[in-house]
């Protein structure tokens, strides 16, 4: 459904920001980020001159290689485009997430090792999605050859990460009720244990 008309406005700023994931040969995943912002006027930049419509003001790249387990095995970041000169000189500090868990936490890791002055607000921004984008690569991608490999998948699958992570996947939605039945519990008996351990 599309966002209702809006009032009369101008195009001011553009922000891109794309993620893919990738199944690698050895077996590991590669997840990419690009990160473009544009503006609709040009405007003077003290570094690079004149910045043009539609010419990036920021661009930046960043590439999480990780294990099946979500273990960040290597990262590469880059900065394509920048306001200032020196921005780039940061990107090899985001190496310091190598042996990281993409999991419980990972906001934080993010912040304590990469956040305010130790690192590029872009680049940084970039990770926090990361995680979801690992998730959404790689358990699919398993559960659908787990299906192919047995028949019973529902029965072997485990208990889904997703979990109570959002409405859908509450324990009581018909979602998990039709998608992962030994996990589901009915609303009242749910609300009912809420309240118990409270």
């Amino acid at each position: 459904m599309p966002l209702p008309n809006p009032v009369a406005r101008e195009h001011i700023h553009t922000r891109k920001v794309n993620f893919e994931g990738f199944e690698r040969e050895d077996g590991r995943f590669d997840i990419e980020a690009h990160l473009i912002d544009t503006k609709t006027y040009a405007f003077s930049n003290n570094w690079r001159g004149t910045i043009e419509p539609g010419v990036a003001l920021h661009e930046m790249l960043l590439r999480v290689t990780i294990n099946d387990k979500f273990v960040i095995e290597d990262i590469e970041a880059a900065t394509d485009n920048s306001p200032f000169a020196i921005c780039p000189d940061i990107a090899i500090d985001y190496k310091k997430l190598i042996g990281v868990t993409m999991g419980p936490g990972w906001r934080n890791m993010i912040r304590s090792r990469l956040g305010g002055l130790k690192g590029c607000t872009h680049l940084t921004e970039l990770l926090y999605p990361m995680a979801t984008v690992a998730i959404q690569t790689i358990r699919p991608l398993q559960n659908h050859r787990r299906r192919k490999a047995d028949s019973d998948s529902r029965h072997h699958a485990g208990k889904p990460v997703v979990l109570n992570t959002c409405h859908a996947w509450a324990e009581y939605s018909p979602v998990v009720k039709e998608n992962a039945p030994d996990y589901y519990v009915p609303r009242e008996l749910s609300e009912l244990i809420a309240t118990d351990s409270d």
